[in-house]
């Protein structure tokens, strides 16, 4: 058998780094765009950003099919010309386009409604120890303790891996470490959930039963088995429970008040208003600045005035400030569509809400808009909308369907997550809803679902089951 060199062509899509800076832009959300924006303005001298927006219109849109443009079109490559194709939609114009630069949107915040920071829960005891001692090594060991701190108010470092880092004896640690744990809030500095309570009973100065209680039940106590504990104290039951109320009244997570949980605040991508009676679709184009590409290097380049390696270098800047252009522009499109199709298609969630919702997969947008469901997985992966119900990703109006029994027409998934908080919400703590519960109310609604699915849905809500919601005072 004998090897053979042969010639052979073929027609095929090749990834070139065009066509992966498109796609990678199509990902980004809008943060991430304006970055890489600001980003290409600093590294290619051929980008302009544009400050007067009729002139940015011109550049941008209506001069995209003019001489620079074919100027570089004549230098891609055929595998480039075909990967843009598919890319492209031409019957679809920016003109249809409302964005945020022709269209009010009011969602700035007010500089009076933003919080000073707060106080940590580093600065709290750290404050309260300086009013305490002012000797300089026991500041520096107070430190090292409270910086070993978590977010919870427990101590994780061992007392005697920290005595041999600063070089102090054990005993000074431990001296130092008993006076922080009896600071406020009460309990802090405690190695485990043991410490941490009995510190805090200790200054409740509370019956024995409860030390006992928190040294030997903290199992059953976390499951409710109230039975349990009562035989094993010999006392009533409504002894037991009372003496439990006590434990259960103290905090176990010290630092808890000192977590700022701040709000995430999401830039929307996108916004749908209603106007008049009519819901419009509104981009997001507050931030990102207006390109062109420039003028000068162009007419240079025509000139003959670059020779050489720069003429190369100006030639490859301006082929991928055009691509880059022609990026964002598809990038502000196709967001667009996919909008314009969910809002076509969720009508009755925009109306009315979240209850609203009705199951969409993505295969059913890309049918709509010719397009594949990994560009509208793309699309929709790490964007938001501002709706009139409040902001969500694009992804949220995904939902698989939950068939209902009368035949009336499917139900989003979301839709059925949504009836079970509110049943759990709206439930008696003393004889909370079981998951089987759950599943007979709902067959009620026509809404036939597996009671493994009932307990999946309420794990992805973080809501506990039944028997750790039961509250007996």
């Amino acid at each position: 058998m004998a090897l053979k060199q042969q010639m052979k062509q073929s027609l095929g899509m090749t990834m070139t780094p065009q066509l992966q800076q498109a796609i990678k832009i199509l990902q980004m959300s809008v943060l991430e765009l304006q970055q890489e924006v600001n980003n290409e303005l600093v590294e290619n001298p051929t980008l302009e950003e544009v400050h007067d927006e009729m002139n940015q219109r011109s550049s941008d849109t209506e001069k995209k099919d003019g001489p620079e443009s074919k100027e570089a079109d004549n230098q891609l490559t055929l595998d480039e010309k075909q990967a843009y194709s598919q890319l492209e939609n031409s019957d679809w114009g920016q003109s249809k386009i409302r964005t945020t630069k022709n269209t009010p949107i009011d969602s700035g915040a007010q500089y009076e409604q933003i919080l000073s920071k707060p106080s940590t829960l580093f600065d709290h005891l750290m404050w309260q120890f300086r009013m305490l001692s002012t000797s300089t090594e026991e500041l520096l060991i107070a430190e090292e303790v409270v910086g070993n701190l978590n977010e919870d108010g427990y101590l994780q470092v061992d007392i005697t891996d920290l005595a041999t880092e600063l070089k102090q004896d054990l005993s000074s640690i431990e001296a130092i470490l008993y006076k922080i744990q009896r600071f406020d809030p009460s309990g802090v500095a405690a190695r485990d959930l043991e410490e941490c309570l009995l510190i805090q009973y200790e200054m409740l100065d509370e019956d024995d039963e409860v030390e006992v209680i928190i040294k030997n039940h903290l199992k059953e106590l976390e499951t409710k088995n109230y039975v349990a504990i009562s035989k094993a104290l010999e006392l009533p039951l409504n002894r037991t429970i009372s003496l439990c109320q006590v434990v259960h009244s103290m905090e176990p997570k010290p630092g808890r008040a000192f977590q700022t949980n701040d709000a995430q605040y999401f830039v929307p991508d996108i916004y749908v208003v209603k106007l008049a009676d009519k819901f419009a679709v509104v981009l997001n184009e507050d931030g990102i600045p207006r390109l062109k590409v420039s003028d000068d290097y162009k007419q240079q380049l025509d000139s003959g005035k670059f020779t050489g390696d720069t003429k190369s270098y100006i030639r490859d800047k301006l082929k991928g400030a055009h691509w880059l252009l022609k990026s964002i522009y598809q990038r502000q499109r196709t967001i667009y569509r996919v909008t314009e199709c969910i809002l076509e298609k969720q009508k009755e969630f925009f109306e009315e809400g979240p209850s609203a919702l009705k199951p969409m997969i993505l295969k059913d947008v890309a049918i709509a808009l010719e397009l594949h469901e990994s560009t509208i997985s793309r699309v929709t992966t790490n964007k938001f909308v501002h709706t009139p119900h409040g902001i969500f990703e694009l992804k949220y109006f995904f939902n698989s369907a939950i068939r209902r029994s009368d035949g009336e027409g499917d139900m989003a998934s979301s839709s059925v997550k949504l009836q079970i908080k509110e049943l759990i919400t709206t439930e008696n703590t003393k004889k909370p809803l079981s998951d089987q519960k759950i599943v007979d109310i709902l067959k009620l609604s026509n809404i036939n679902i597996a009671r493994r699915t009932v307990a999946k849905y309420r794990e992805s809500l973080g809501i506990l089951p039944s028997s750790k919601r039961k509250k007996y005072f």
